[in-house]
């Protein structure tokens, strides 16, 4: 077990999301493609680190529109909170960033289960487990954007969004930056026109509202 994922278990207290996480290897495949490819193609030095979901990883062109910055997308497609936590070891310790940027979060709504109090808590363990090893890195959190096919839920993301934003107002070298908002119209209503047909996954209308409200946050490279 990766010594992350063992911090994890000590600090979770819901053992049955853990055991989930810990068994939930349909990611796998992707993990090893990214190491792979690391392989092939050496990573930059001291990147700032993109991590999270598909929103994450079909951002296509975001190495190439923050090219200046030196990032680099590690993102992987259906990930939860809890996933980007079992795979720190992979994704976010080996590149050595100096700015991590994450959207994670959005994909554990569904369940029914999980309150917007769970999607905290899993925050919280995934930050744990960075501050751990990169105790002072700044870390910018992209707050659950409004998917309009998931708009039974947008009550509890905008909870989870409000919760997370009160927990990294607390915390040393974090942002939280609010996209939910940006992504609505004057009705208060999910923008269609920025998502694909799915009206899950953004559209380059949509990546275009996130690349002009990350890069001020941004790091310069050294």
């Amino acid at each position: 077990m990766n010594k992350c994922f063992a911090f994890f278990l000590l600090l979770t207290a819901g053992f049955f999301n853990v055991l989930q996480a810990q068994t939930q290897h349909s990611y796998q495949e992707d993990i090893g493609t990214i190491r792979n490819y690391d392989k092939i193609y050496a990573p930059p030095e001291n990147p700032i680190l993109f991590i999270g979901s598909s929103s994450i990883r079909k951002w296509d062109d975001l190495e190439r529109v923050f090219s200046h910055y030196v990032v680099l997308n590690r993102g992987f497609g259906g990930a939860e909170l809890n996933d980007v936590t079992y795979f720190a070891e992979d994704i976010i310790f080996p590149y050595h960033p100096r700015q991590i940027i994450i959207y994670a979060g959005e994909n554990d709504l569904p369940d029914e289960v999980t309150t917007a109090d769970s999607v905290l808590a899993r925050f919280k363990n995934l930050y744990a487990c960075i501050r751990a090893k990169l105790p002072v890195v700044p870390i910018v959190y992209i707050s659950i954007k409004p998917s309009p096919v998931r708009e039974r839920f947008f009550e509890k993301a905008q909870a989870a969004n409000k919760l997370i934003a009160g927990f990294l107002a607390g915390e040393q070298n974090t942002r939280f930056l609010d996209l939910y908002s940006l992504m609505l119209d004057k009705s208060k209503r999910p923008r269609k026109e920025l998502f694909v047909g799915d009206m899950l996954h953004m559209n380059r209308k949509g990546y275009a509202i996130w690349e002009a409200a990350v890069k001020p946050y941004l790091l310069e490279p050294r």
